[in-house]
């Protein structure tokens, strides 16, 4: 019986420390409230993004998986550099079909350079 009553006491004892320690322990406020994790955004705002940045891209967990507006934001601003490359792309491309069809319509002078803008032909690599 005394065996008994010593173990209620302490388990008593216990409990008693354990929800003053989460309840009241330490300041005088109860656990503060843990701030939502956010998107550090890493993708550079000075330069374009390269691979190197996409493949360093992660997004913060949320209750359900990520947070639709990071991931939204992240491939908007991919998909706007996507469109910007492939209209310089296509700029650079009639500018070479243009420079193609002149040079083919004249001959070229002794005192001018060609430049060819073809692309050079790839090696095998063993």
């Amino acid at each position: 019986m005394v065996m008994f009553l010593f173990l209620v006491v302490a388990l008593a004892v216990v409990v008693g420390a354990v929800t003053l320690a989460v309840v009241g322990g330490g300041e005088n406020s109860p656990l503060p409230e843990a701030a939502p994790e956010r998107l550090r955004d890493p993708l550079p705002p000075d330069r374009p993004v390269d691979r190197a940045d996409i493949e360093s891209l992660r997004f913060p967990l949320a209750a359900r998986g990520y947070r639709m507006a990071d991931v939204d934001d992240a491939l908007s601003r991919l998909g706007a550099e996507l469109a910007e490359r492939d209209a310089r792309i296509a700029d650079l491309e009639s500018a070479l079909a243009g420079a193609r069809s002149s040079s083919a319509h004249g001959p070229v002078s002794a005192g001018e350079n060609h430049v060819s803008m073809d692309k050079p032909e790839r090696e095998d690599r063993p």
